[in-house]
């Protein structure tokens, strides 16, 4: 079985205004082709992520939808009860709809947040729990998912763990194919 830890950027660290915003397609578009060919070469049976809006929301939405061609697997695990509840009441609805469509959901504390140990559990439940990472993460811009990455590292020390990261330079090149495919699309009449 192939478990794979989807994380990254929170759509804050990316700018991202609303679900229209162009840089959420090239996203969602880099992620889709890297878990198809994983797909397509027997390497992958569960996205696992978390629920923070920006990158693993949108790696949860599109494994959710390749479930429709793919024998795939989705978990999204939370660090603690709560954890939505002082979001706005559009993402609530959005975590929500998404935690109903997933076919797994935990969280790995049955307490509402008080400290950062749960976060940390919650890091450590997810190496466990895997057998490698995918991060939208570039190494230039630090943010909330350098403590993922730092802690991946660490593990990678003592433990055989493939991670992957799409950097902006990836991203790039993402919206550079993306748009030479979305011309190709356009038929003369």
């Amino acid at each position: 079985m192939q478990r794979l830890w989807v994380t990254g950027y929170r759509n804050y660290e990316l700018n991202t205004f609303g679900e229209k915003d162009p840089k959420i397609k090239i996203i969602k578009f880099v992620i889709e082709k890297r878990l198809t060919e994983m797909l397509e070469g027997g390497q992958l049976d569960w996205v696992i992520t978390g629920a923070n809006l920006g990158v693993e929301q949108w790696a949860s939405e599109v494994a959710v939808e390749l479930r429709q061609k793919y024998p795939l697997r989705v978990s999204m695990i939370i660090p603690y009860e709560e954890f939505a509840s002082r979001w706005n009441e559009n993402n609530q609805a959005k975590f929500l709809s998404l935690k109903n469509q997933v076919d797994f959901f935990a969280a790995t504390s049955n307490k509402p947040y008080q400290s950062p140990v749960q976060l940390r559990n919650y890091q450590n439940f997810m190496l466990m729990h895997t057998d490698s990472a995918l991060m939208v993460y570039d190494l230039e811009s630090p943010g909330k998912p350098k403590f993922d990455y730092n802690l991946i590292k660490k593990y990678q020390e003592a433990n055989n763990y493939p991670l992957e990261l799409i950097d902006f330079y990836d991203l790039q090149d993402a919206a550079e194919e993306y748009q030479s495919e979305q011309e190709g699309n356009t038929f003369d009449e």
